[in-house]
């Protein structure tokens, strides 16, 4: 049976660090990303040229790297959208905690996070990694480069310029300190406490 996925609709509400325009065109590249996802998985379940797979170049090779980029692409995007804004902009809770056991302090946390995002081509992560049961500052240069296998995303932030380039243009930097401040704290609680 095919398997396919649908966008989400992310409403733009209580977000300040990008404007409504340049959400609006995020979501549709975010779109995107889904139509492929669903495009590479019919083509998966029909002819997929299985017998001709190679490692240098084959069809099916091509469905399976475009498999991992697209669906990474959707998974972050959806991670991003959902901890972007929010009434309670104020790191708290569980996550607060943890930040401050592992880094020493939130102040240190966000240094280490916006330098991260500075040095990032496409995403700054942080994540729990359960092989050395703590929190990390993960950095991604391309969807399906750089994920930590046993690692579960806790906040992402999209440093692609197509996340910020009408609002900030080649301003990287200002866009990730108005991310900072635009954090829903109360999304990155909850995915914490489904550790």
């Amino acid at each position: 049976m095919p398997v396919q996925i649908k966008a989400y609709e992310y409403p733009y509400e209580n977000i300040t660090a990008v404007s409504e325009k340049q959400f609006d065109v995020h979501q549709e590249l975010y779109k995107g990303y889904v139509n492929k996802v669903n495009e590479v998985w019919s083509k998966l379940d029909g002819d997929a040229k299985r017998e001709e797979a190679n490692a240098t170049y084959s069809y099916y090779r091509g469905l399976k790297l475009g498999e991992t980029y697209a669906l990474d692409g959707v998974i972050l995007h959806e991670l991003y959208f959902s901890n972007l804004g929010g009434r309670n902009n104020t790191p708290h809770g569980k996550a607060l905690e943890m930040i401050e056991e592992r880094f020493g302090s939130y102040e240190a946390w966000a240094k280490d996070f916006i330098a991260c995002g500075k040095a990032a081509r496409g995403w700054a992560i942080l994540a729990y990694d359960q092989r050395s049961c703590a929190l990390h500052n993960f950095m991604s240069d391309a969807h399906d480069v750089g994920a930590i296998w046993t690692a579960y995303p806790i906040l992402i932030m999209d440093v692609y310029e197509h996340a910020y380039f009408i609002d900030y243009a080649n301003k990287k930097a200002d866009y990730i300190d108005r991310f900072m401040q635009d954090i829903n704290w109360d999304i990155i609680d909850q995915r914490v406490n489904q550790l």
